[in-house]
């Protein structure tokens, strides 16, 4: 499902006496973060934050907004999480956020009338991403998000079809 903010990262503390953050980013590496100069405190955007600075610094990211001048106002943003605008991530066509995949349908890529449940939640595990897909009745099953397994991603439509690996559903058919 296609949001019009998402989640970027967490202030996790401050950087320095001059205002400065610390972002524990969500995001594949911390040089995405770079791109952004607009910031926003809630999941509807109206908070709007500029930042004058944005730096990665190992795996976190240090960011000066505009109007945060002191270590006091700082503290004050600790553990906020801060969202993007999706549109000002350009991404490649075809691409899409995690968050955006929560929700989506699941269906079979042979018997388009098959419906394994939801996306409700995605394991990063560092070979591949792994997707929970959580049926009608609660029960979860996870598939691997690899190319022979995932067909289509149709993020806009709120669909992906899959063709899983022989076991994960056999009980479902």
């Amino acid at each position: 499902m296609i949001k019009e903010f998402l989640e970027i990262g967490q202030i996790v503390s401050t950087h320095g006496i001059k205002g400065e953050i610390r972002l524990n980013p969500w995001a594949d590496s911390p040089e995405f973060v770079k791109k952004f100069k607009k910031f926003y405190t809630d999941k509807n955007g109206s908070n709007e934050l500029t930042a004058t600075t944005v730096r990665p610094h190992g795996n976190v990211v240090i960011i000066k907004f505009d109007g945060i001048d002191t270590v006091e106002n700082a503290t004050a943003m600790r553990n906020k999480i801060l969202f993007i605008k999706r549109s000002d991530a350009k991404l490649p066509k075809g691409s899409y956020f995690i968050e955006e995949l929560i929700g989506c349908d699941v269906f079979d890529a042979d018997d388009n009338s098959v419906c394994y449940g939801k996306i409700t939640d995605v394991s990063e595990t560092g070979a591949n991403d792994v997707w929970h897909i959580t049926n009608d009745k609660g029960e979860e099953y996870l598939i691997p998000a690899i190319p022979s397994v995932v067909i289509e991603t149709d993020v806009e439509e709120n669909k992906v079809v899959i063709r899983p690996m022989r076991g994960i559903f056999d009980d479902e058919n």
